[in-house]
């Protein structure tokens, strides 16, 4: 179905540079939690689980993705 407003997510979502923005909100952030969450593993030499490290990073990625949707469609609408 063909959104006549132009609000779909994929449109809306991957324009302006919000993709790379969003990867490097998640690179800094990603990095502070995974230093709280996993810190003491990390300190003592264990290697903290992979599959939580990766959703450590993908939380942020995805909260500033839909934030940017949610924004720029919120802009669109007005």
């Amino acid at each position: 179905m063909i959104d006549p407003q132009g609000t779909r997510f994929i449109d809306i979502a991957f324009s302006d540079g919000t993709p790379k923005k969003a990867f490097l909100t998640a690179c800094v952030i990603g990095s502070v939690l995974t230093a709280i969450n996993h810190g003491d593993l990390i300190i003592s030499g264990n290697p903290p689980p992979f599959m939580k490290v990766l959703l450590t990073y993908c939380v942020p990625f995805c909260v500033t993705m839909w934030g940017a949707y949610i924004g720029k469609k919120s802009k669109i609408a007005k």
